[in-house]
């Protein structure tokens, strides 16, 4: 089966770098590219592409808007110089599979659209860090006093998702199967409101949940 990708970046030069990545693998294909975020989702709608790239800084509609619109029909990866919080969080917070640096190089382009499409995300290892360091910084949160609908089980699940792991590696860590730990991630989902497995981890990084795991 071969993934449809859609490009949406303001620089002409790197939509035809990732086209020229994205099109040597013999599992994708780039059926389209848009100079703003007004053409992505035009696009978007009419090509139905499994993945879409975009970038946030775009004229008519920046990135993070394009990816509110479109999550979570198409599985949006956010590819992007810019690797402010802020810009995190929202882009998670939207719906987002993914959160890339643009200078984190062609192989973890290409791991960001095959995690998408197997329904688990990919964010840069810089950023990733550099949250979880910051809200170690902030201090231990004491136990009990962040409310929510989540059982002992599903709690050890989201620490386990805001960390990276896939459904496999959540088995492993937890002796369960994959397919097990996906129904916790989608009973953890509806809970939660989230729209998907990343919106989970920004919940667990605002609330406090992922630093019990470090400390």
């Amino acid at each position: 089966m071969t993934t449809r990708i859609l490009i949406a970046d303001d620089q002409e030069d790197i939509r035809s770098g990732f086209r020229l990545i994205l099109d040597s693998q013999p599992d994708m294909t780039v059926v389209g590219e848009a100079a703003d975020g007004e053409s992505a989702v035009a696009l978007a709608r009419e090509l139905r592409p499994d993945v879409v790239l975009a970038d946030i800084r775009m004229p008519r509609l920046d990135g993070l808007e394009v990816t509110r619109l479109l999550a979570p029909r198409a599985r949006v990866v956010v590819v992007t110089t810019f690797d402010l919080d802020e810009y995190v969080h929202t882009a998670l917070r939207n719906g987002a599979c993914g959160f890339l640096l643009k200078r984190s190089g062609p192989a973890l382009l290409i791991e960001g659209v095959r995690a998408a499409m197997a329904g688990d995300t990919l964010i840069s290892p810089q950023i990733t860090v550099r949250l979880l360091s910051t809200l170690t910084q902030a201090g231990p949160v004491a136990a009990g006093t962040v409310a929510h609908p989540l059982t002992e089980r599903e709690v050890e699940i989201v620490r386990l998702v805001a960390r990276g792991l896939t459904n496999a590696e959540i088995g492993t860590e937890l002796f369960i199967t994959a397919g097990t730990a996906k129904t916790h991630i989608a009973n953890v989902q509806a809970k939660l409101g989230a729209r998907n497995r990343v919106g989970i981890a920004a919940w667990a990084w605002e609330h406090g949940v992922a630093k019990a795991e470090a400390g």
